[in-house]
């Protein structure tokens, strides 16, 4: 029988992003970055006139951060450590949302903090990729963690047989945001996390 695997977003899973990205919008660009829960459309403001910024405008200054301040990031309490315990009966692949380009840069940004697994780039909605990631290691289960609710909507209507947990790591945004209709349980921190993926995917209790 194929190991049970794991797929596990980065961003506000496993690194930290938005609040050091709010505080190189205002170091750099003279913007003020207020997120209220994970819509980041009224999230940006020009200092100078006070108006918020358009998507058009956002994007840009999401790339640009994932270009160059990378290493801002911090890592998350307790995920290094749980995804090692994890690894020790699961697979685990990371599934982030960048441009292809950025995959070798997440690779090495997550080396660094001692986390070292296979890494997915996407763009879109999360369902297809996970699909062909069960297809590709047939596990005997499988779980997703990612912080944002359509992903996990994708992952339901594609993949409905895996384990889905709505994780918000990062203490700001975690409070006013929902729980993801489409998971199963939601969860935002790592040292509960990891009991409740070893009840579902763990062959047999962990002998330690």
């Amino acid at each position: 029988m194929s190991r049970p695997l794991l797929i596990t977003d980065c961003d506000e899973v496993l690194l930290h992003m938005v609040s050091h990205f709010g505080a190189w919008l205002g170091e750099a660009h003279e913007i003020d970055f207020t997120p209220d829960g994970a819509d980041f459309s009224r999230a940006m403001r020009r200092r100078a006139d006070g108006e918020y910024l358009s998507r058009t405008e956002m994007w840009p200054l999401l790339g640009g951060f994932f270009d160059t301040e990378m290493h801002r990031q911090t890592l998350v309490p307790h995920a290094r450590e749980a995804l090692a315990e994890i690894s020790d009966y699961a697979d685990i692949v990371v599934l982030t949302n960048l441009e292809d380009h950025r995959q070798p840069h997440r690779v090495a940004q997550l080396r660094g903090f001692g986390i070292d697994f296979r890494v997915v780039t996407n763009q879109g909605g999360k369902g297809t990729p996970v699909r062909a990631l069960l297809d590709e290691y047939a596990p005997s289960a499988a779980a997703f963690v990612d912080d944002l609710a359509h992903h996990h909507q994708s992952v339901a209507d594609e993949a409905p047989e895996v384990w889905r947990i709505h994780m918000i790591a990062e203490p700001s945004l975690a409070p006013a945001v929902p729980p993801a209709p489409a998971a199963h349980v939601r969860i935002d921190d790592w040292s509960d996390a990891k009991d409740w993926i070893a009840e579902k995917l763990a062959p047999a209790p962990l002998v330690r």
